[in-house]
């Protein structure tokens, strides 16, 4: 990989006001419906003919904890994958769909790549990340705007030649001094051809109606593969082990390691009411401590959160029993990861 030229010692390249237009070019794309950026999204798809539809799929890739699941809920109009200041929260493709005017749009979120442990959770992570990126129309690599480490650039060697991929500059709205970014989007482009430049923040709507525009024009034109009402593929009861996991990482905050996890032990329906029991596996009697707290408050505080944010997601009551369980080692055994739902 080619570094970066010091922006403040070395002149500015030929090509330099291409890149100065290209990023004025992202801030000014309009989204895919008439009306430009002001225009909300439809709550409803229209109807299009087969004939001219389009269809395609979208991965979003990036470190951990660059932003990858906001976006995609963001994309999706509504939480499919959860997130938490933990790295390493997401650990499944999650696919997610939403269908703007004549385009449905397949998205992907992935685990972000990992590096620093080598145990089998992580190695089945990583395998994740390389098959959802094997066979899409484009990639979406997630960036902070104005930075770029190791961890970036080792995610960014794993992409394959001959898919289009858009540099989306995450956290714009952070950047005080945008008129640095051009150099910074210089060293981008010296590390990769980017196919496109969008700098945006995934909570505006209009950035997300900006990229809904930038990324219809490289879905290919073909029928639609999902029902225009469909958000993912992914199951009820995976999404119940999922919020659990969520509230979990997030009020234990750092002191829990991100090796734990949750299966659902039943999953039943009773009239409109939902009944769950599951179970958090930790790999240490001390960890099971830290999850259930004092008087077990921590754990209550889990469910309930966890409880209230199904009901919402589902619109029905639901009734969430949680257990605590310690399986040492589970990270690191090939066969206890793959029980545990892992790929």
């Amino acid at each position: 990989m080619s570094k970066p030229s010091d922006p403040a010692n070395a002149p500015a390249p030929a090509g330099v006001n291409d890149l100065e237009a290209m990023l004025a070019r992202a801030l000014g794309r309009p989204g895919p419906l008439t009306g430009g950026d002001d225009a909300p999204l439809p709550a409803e798809a229209p109807v299009v003919a087969p004939q001219e539809q389009r269809c395609g799929f979208v991965a979003i890739v990036g470190k951990p904890n660059v932003g990858k699941s906001t976006l995609l809920n963001a994309l999706v109009g509504q939480k499919i994958s959860i997130t938490s200041r933990k790295a390493q929260t997401t650990r499944h493709r999650i696919t997610g769909y939403r269908t703007v005017g004549r385009s449905q749009f397949v998205f992907v979120d992935t685990p972000g790549f990992q590096t620093r442990h080598g145990n089998a959770l992580n190695r089945s992570l990583n395998k994740t990340v390389l098959g959802a990126v094997a066979d899409v129309d484009l990639i979406l690599f997630v960036v902070e705007a104005g930075r770029f480490n190791l961890a970036d650039a080792k995610v960014l060697d794993l992409l394959p030649k001959g898919i289009p991929v858009v540099l989306v500059a995450n956290k714009f709205d952070l950047i005080h001094r945008r008129g640095e970014l051009a150099p910074w989007l210089r060293s981008m482009q010296e590390r990769h051809a980017f196919a496109e430049y969008v700098p945006m923040s995934a909570k505006n709507p209009k950035d997300i109606q900006r990229l809904f525009g930038i990324c219809e024009t490289y879905l290919p034109q073909q029928p639609w593969m999902h029902d225009p009402e469909e958000l993912t593929d992914r199951s009820d009861r995976f999404m119940a082990a999922e919020m659990v996991r969520e509230k979990l990482f997030r009020l234990t905050g750092d002191e829990l390691p991100y090796t734990s996890t949750v299966v659902i032990d039943k999953f039943e329906q009773e009239g409109t009411m939902r009944r769950i029991a599951a179970t958090i596996i930790v790999e240490r009697e001390g960890h099971k401590g830290m999850v259930i707290g004092e008087k077990g408050e921590k754990l209550k505080r889990i469910g309930t959160e966890a409880r209230q944010e199904l009901e919402k997601l589902w619109d029905t009551k639901v009734f969430l029993e949680l257990w605590v369980k310690v399986r040492s080692g589970w990270a690191d055994d090939e066969a206890r990861v793959r029980s545990f739902g892992y790929e």
